[in-house]
C-alpha cells in the first residue's frame, strides 16, 4: 500500500496535448497524484511513455512514464478525473463517470452550456460550484461534472470580472489572435500557417460569446447568463503558445484608463484568499509599456496562470480598449481544471 496520502486522480485523454499538460502540472502537486491515465484504444494497454508522443519542453515526469494506459471504457478507482477528451468522446465518458460517483473536472466543450453543469473560472464565479448538488439531483448521478471554458473565454473573462464588479459592462467587442497549440497536435497544417493568418476557427466565436456570459452570470438554483452584448472575431496566428485578444468595451459607469488599471491591479478572488496551490498571486497583471503584452515575453508569467493586460486606453467608439494575453494550455485549459479541483476540495465538495 502506498504511503502517499495525496488524493489519487485520473487523467482522461492523457496522451494528447492538454492531457500532457495535466500530467506536467500535476507532477509534485501537494494534494493530488496521478494514479491512472486513459486514452483511446490505440494507446490502451501500453505504458504511458510508449503511448505518448511527448511534446512539452519539460521532461515527461518519471512518475507517469510507467503507468499503464487504460481504455476510456474501463472503470476508474480514482475519485477525481481530469478530462482532456475531445467533445464527442467526453459526452459519453464524462457522464458515465459522474453517474458512477466520480468528480469530473472537464476541459472538454461537451457539457459547458448544459443548464445543470457549472462552467467555472475559480477567480470569477466560485459560487457557481454550488450547482453540483442540483446537477446530481436532476441527473440522478452520485458524482458530477464541473467544466472550465474555452481558452480564449477564460482569459477574456478573467479581465472582465474586475471591470464588471467596479463599473458594470454594457457591451464589448473582442478580436483574438490564437496560438496554434490551441488546435492540438499536429494542429493546423504548416502551409496554412506559415506567412499567414487564418480568420476562422470552427465554433470558437460562439463558444467565446456564450461562455463569457455564463461565467459572468448569476446562480440562484439555476444559471442565468449576463445580459451584456458581446461580439467576437477569432483568428489563428503563427504563434506556438499564448492567445492575444484586443478588447473594446463600453462600461455601464464610465471610467478612465487609470481607474481601470487600478481595478485590474487590485483584483483578488477566492483562490488567492484560500492560497490555493495553483493560484497566481496576481490573477491580472498590468504592463505599462506600449508594446506589451507579447506571447514570447508574457505567456509564462505566474507560471501561466495569470492574464496580462496592456495598452489600456480610451476608445472613441466604445469608451475603453485594451490588449490581453494568456497561456492557452495552462490557465486556458489544464491549469483551470486543476484550480477548480483545488477550490472544490477547500469548499468540501470533493467526493473524498
Amino acid at each position: 500500500m502506498s504511503s502517499d496520502k495525496r488524493i489519487p486522480v485520473a487523467v482522461l485523454g492523457a496522451t494528447g496535448s492538454v492531457g500532457q499538460r495535466f500530467i506536467q502540472l500535476l507532477e509534485g502537486h501537494p494534494w493530488f497524484r496521478v494514479a491512472e491515465v486513459s486514452a483511446s484504444d490505440r494507446s490502451a494497454g501500453k505504458c504511458y511513455a510508449e503511448a505518448t508522443d511527448w511534446r512539452l519542453t519539460a521532461e515527461m515526469p518519471e512518475s507517469a512514464r510507467g503507468l499503464k494506459v487504460k481504455d476510456l471504457g474501463d472503470a476508474l478507482s480514482s475519485p477525481i478525473a481530469f478530462s482532456a477528451l475531445p467533445g464527442d468522446a467526453a459526452l459519453e465518458v464524462e457522464a458515465r463517470l459522474a453517474k458512477a460517483g466520480h468528480a469530473v473536472l472537464s476541459n472538454a466543450s461537451a457539457y459547458r452550456m448544459d443548464p445543470d453543469v457549472p462552467l467555472v473560472i475559480a477567480e470569477v464565479n466560485p459560487g457557481h460550484l454550488r450547482g453540483v448538488e442540483r446537477q446530481k439531483a436532476n441527473k440522478g448521478w452520485s458524482g458530477y461534472i464541473v467544466t472550465n471554458g474555452n481558452c480564449s473565454a477564460i482569459h477574456l473573462t478573467l479581465t472582465l470580472k474586475p471591470l464588471q464588479d467596479a463599473f458594470g459592462i454594457d457591451a464589448l467587442l473582442v478580436s483574438t489572435m490564437q496560438a496554434v497549440s490551441g488546435a492540438g497536435y499536429p494542429g493546423v497544417p504548416s502551409l496554412d500557417m506559415i506567412d499567414n493568418v487564418v480568420p476562422y476557427i470552427g465554433s470558437e466565436e460562439e463558444k467565446l460569446q456564450e461562455e463569457a456570459q455564463k461565467f459572468l452570470g448569476s446562480y440562484d438554483g439555476a444559471f442565468s447568463p449576463a445580459s451584456f452584448g458581446i461580439s467576437a472575431h477569432c483568428n489563428r496566428v503563427p504563434v506556438r503558445d499564448g492567445h492575444t485578444e484586443c478588447v473594446s468595451i463600453r462600461l455601464t459607469k464610465p471610467a478612465s484608463p487609470d481607474e481601470v488599471i487600478e481595478a485590474f491591479e487590485a483584483f483578488r478572488a477566492r483562490p488567492q484568499e484560500l492560497d490555493l496551490p495553483s493560484a497566481p498571486a496576481r490573477p491580472v497583471i498590468v504592463r505599462r509599456e506600449n508594446n506589451r503584452p507579447q506571447p514570447n515575453l508574457d505567456r509564462d508569467v505566474e507560471k501561466g496562470m495569470a492574464s496580462t493586460v496592456g495598452r489600456v486606453r480610451e476608445c472613441p467608439v466604445m469608451g475603453l480598449k485594451y490588449v490581453l494575453l494568456g497561456h492557452n494550455t495552462v490557465h486556458g485549459a489544464a491549469g483551470a481544471s486543476i484550480l477548480n479541483a483545488e477550490l472544490l476540495k477547500e469548499e468540501g465538495l470533493l467526493p473524498v
